[in-house]
């Protein structure tokens, strides 16, 4: 009998056309029988769901989510999976796979024959297709279970090719507990995708759905190492794998292991967890090592930071804008340090970092060029009187110092200049999320980080530096479109990176700029080299000040080992970056800001190389509400005779005139008393009734010497209260301490400031009229 079936499955596996038809035969006569409506098949199962996954760019598992049966079961196709995988798996359970109509009559003759003689169940015949038949619908043991798989694997083949049938088996076998498919197992036994399998390690997945409960390697690896010996012995036989091959695999050992569910980017698959909308993983930009790595480092530079301290860190690719890396928090599995909020995309404020793009806007609407002469000094701009981060002023500052140093009162001249609504008008068309507080509209504290902005628009925005000035939307998957808009020409780009190259940076040609909110409570870093944008976020998710940190000092360090790693990672380019050649190098001249060749020697006081775009070489501009300032150069009537100054009020016999270039006047008490404006101005000539027009007086520091050290007299162990007391002040006068706007007074008022602390201070004060002094002292300690 045996005999028979031997040769007529023979005959089917020489004879394609008759098997097909056998196959098409029977399942012609299912469906007379009705069996097929009555009793229909589909791989479309409503319980049977695919993990939602989400992967790096290489297909490895960032994180996955169960079904809503909490199986694990990660999809994969025929051509992902290991050719030793598919060998193993045909040659142990159903070798005649692609030769059967989904039913094996010699298997099962078999297995009755084996059943019957040991009087127990020694094998069971079952096909691959069977097995499939009975993953959809499970059916009893015992011949009318076996029946109906036979019935079940020939609907399977009636409605389904070979291919098919074998890919849902790959994907639905079960593996011991909640996994179910090829890939899930892979990953969870052996840390890796089925497509890197080991002869061992295939043989071991190709039985281990035999029993996987008993064939477990994470609990039964003894068990599970004697029932992959058997595939592989048996593979041998067959000369299926070579003796050697074989021989090779017998030597690995089965560990007792369980890799968990993986947990890479966690905040990013929680974002795009709705995005898996098929049995298909989403697949990511990011470079899963890369992430990897910057995920420990994140961890570890925050344990020297304040508990519930919180990181984020993005990182795109230039050319194309795809993320590499995307860190949401400091530690995914530290509640203390809201591991679960995502400040990527969390609404922060930006401190300083909107800094360079006011710059740029303003190099190509010709306000300035990179040597422009701004004013760090007292000054108000309707009324609005900014002062610096956390120190006193330093007098007249270029704009690339400014930048660099990244001070507030230059930025608010520019800006004031520039106008608030165009300069949020074009940041919001370049794609940057401005967010104002309800009912704010645009002013002149939006460049100080008064609106909101989010980490991964701002890395965006920052990325236009290394792409000829267009903003770009970043990238998160492989099927987005590059998406990017103007922010301001390739020439003001280029100016802006370079200035921002900090010569004495720890990471060599990267462009950065650092910025602090308000009350210290968000640090920023964002770095560009040629070929990522890099953006670094540090604070407490809660906006709880953290005082003592900044910028620099807390998001830096960790943006230059981020940049380090990228450049060990993917190489450093040495191409230095293309002038364009619309910007050009020339000599300027202070106060005035024209070229040197174009400036009288005595109007040029200091000079100063310059980036210039297009050939534009705009005038200094105006310190706020400083009108006088707009009639630089000055010229003077002089008694010729004398050289004194002289108006029509005069009775000078000869009269003649000179030209004097002015600095601003609130950045007077910061450069030499020669070019002050009295100075130059001079005395007025004796032939005057009264001084003339310009003779205006002086702002001077009253009971104050410059550089006097303080501390409070006799044995009193308080810190010293000192006068603040003005001579020369034309309306009210404002008080800076170190920068700190403390007091508005009318100069006849008398006040007193009490230092609270030893150090150097420095003392300045400003009138209506914009005139400026200032001095520094240093406050000494109490008497003990």
């Amino acid at each position: 009998m045996s005999g028979k079936i031997v040769t007529f499955f023979q005959h089917l596996r020489g004879n394609r056309l008759t098997r097909r038809f056998l196959a098409s035969l029977l399942g012609l006569l299912i469906s007379v029988w009705g069996l097929d409506t009555l009793f229909p098949i589909s791989f479309d199962h409503p319980k049977q769901h695919y993990a939602q996954i989400i992967i790096a760019a290489d297909g490895t598992p960032l994180r996955a989510f169960a079904d809503s049966q909490g199986i694990w079961r990660y999809p994969i196709s025929l051509t992902d999976v290991s050719p030793l995988y598919l060998q193993a798996l045909l040659n142990y359970e159903d070798r005649w796979f692609w030769q059967h109509p989904g039913v094996n009559p010699f298997s099962l003759s078999r297995a009755l024959w084996q059943n019957l003689t040991h009087k127990r169940v020694i094998s069971g015949g079952s096909t691959l297709t069977m097995q499939v038949a009975r993953l959809i619908i499970p059916q009893g043991k015992g011949i009318t279970g076996k029946l109906a798989q036979v019935c079940r694997a020939l609907q399977l083949e009636w409605h389904y090719s070979k291919p098919e049938i074998l890919q849902y088996y790959l994907n639905h076998a079960p593996f011991g507990g909640t996994l179910e498919g090829v890939q899930a197992a892979s990953y969870v036994y052996l840390g890796k995708s089925a497509r890197e399998l080991s002869v061992a390690e295939a043989a071991l997945l190709a039985v281990l759905p035999q029993a996987p409960s008993r064939n477990r390697p994470d609990r039964h690896p003894e068990q599970a190492q004697i029932a992959r010996d058997k595939v592989i012995r048996r593979l041998a036989r067959e000369k299926i794998w070579s003796k050697a091959v074989a021989e090779d695999a017998l030597i690995e050992n089965v560990f007792a292991q369980r890799n968990s569910q993986p947990v890479v980017a966690p905040l990013l698959a929680n974002r795009f967890k709705s995005h898996v909308k098929s049995e298909l993983p989403l697949k990511t930009t990011l470079d899963y090592a890369m992430q990897q790595s910057l995920e420990e480092l994140v961890k570890n530079y925050m344990k020297a930071l304040p508990t519930q301290t919180s990181a984020a860190v993005l990182v795109v690719k230039n050319h194309d804008l795809s993320v590499q890396a995307y860190i949401g928090s400091a530690d995914f599995s530290d509640n203390t340090r809201f591991a679960h909020i995502d400040m990527v995309s969390a609404i922060r404020s930006p401190g300083s970092t909107l800094k360079p793009f006011l710059y740029g806007l303003a190099l190509d609407e010709g306000l300035i060029h990179s040597q422009s002469l701004l004013s760090d000094a007292p000054s108000s701009y309707e009324g609005y009187r900014p002062h610096d981060f956390d120190r006193g002023f330093i007098g007249p500052v270029s704009v690339s110092n400014a930048l660099k140093k990244s001070l507030n009162v230059p930025a608010i001249q520019v800006l004031y200049y520039l106008g608030a609504e165009k300069f949020v008008s074009r940041l919001k068309n370049a794609g940057l999320t401005l967010q104002f507080s309800q009912g704010a509209k645009a002013n002149l504290s939006v460049i100080l980080g008064g609106v909101g902005t989010t980490l991964e628009t701002l890395v965006g925005t920052y990325s236009a530096l290394a792409n000829q000035g267009l903003a770009g939307k970043v990238r998160f998957f492989q099927h987005s479109p590059i998406q990017q808009r103007y922010l301001f020409s390739p020439g003001a780009a280029w100016i802006i990176r370079t200035i921002l190259k900090h010569e004495d940076t720890q990471a060599h040609g990267l462009a950065w700029k650092t910025g602090t909110s308000y009350g210290y409570r968000d640090f920023w870093s964002i770095g560009v080299s040629d070929d990522f944008t890099i953006g670094v976020w540090i604070g407490r998710p809660d906006g709880t000040p953290t005082p003592g940190h900044y910028g620099a000092l807390t998001a830096s360090p960790l943006l230059f080992e981020i940049a380090q790693r990228l450049a060990y990672r993917y190489g450093q380019s040495h191409t230095p970056e293309k002038q364009p050649a619309n910007v050009t190098e020339q000599l300027i001249c202070w106060p005035l800001g024209g070229l040197l060749s174009e400036t009288p020697a005595h109007l040029c006081h200091e000079k100063k190389k310059a980036w210039l775009l297009n050939n534009t070489v705009p005038k200094t501009l105006a310190t706020g509400d400083n009108s006088v300032w707009e009639q630089n150069p000055a010229t003077l009537m002089i008694n010729q005779k004398t050289g004194r100054l002289v108006d029509s009020s005069c009775h000078a016999p000869v009269v003649g005139y000179k030209t004097v270039a002015f600095w601003p006047a609130v950045v007077e008490p910061w450069i030499p008393a020669t070019q002050h404006k009295q100075q130059q101005i001079g005395d007025y000539d004796e032939s005057c009734s009264h001084p003339p027009q310009f003779q205006q007086g002086v702002l001077k520091i009253e009971e104050l010497d410059n550089n006097a050290q303080l501390r409070s007299p006799g044995a009193a162990k308080n810190f010293p209260a000192v006068p603040l007391k003005t001579s020369g002040a034309q309306g009210s006068v404002y008080w800076f301490i170190n920068g700190q706007l403390l007091y508005h007074v009318d100069p006849t008022k008398a006040l007193k400031h009490l230092f609270k602390e030893t150090g150097h201070y420095q003392i300045a004060v400003s009138d209506e009229m914009g005139k400026t002094a200032s001095i520094e002292v240093d406050v000494l300690a109490v008497m003990q």
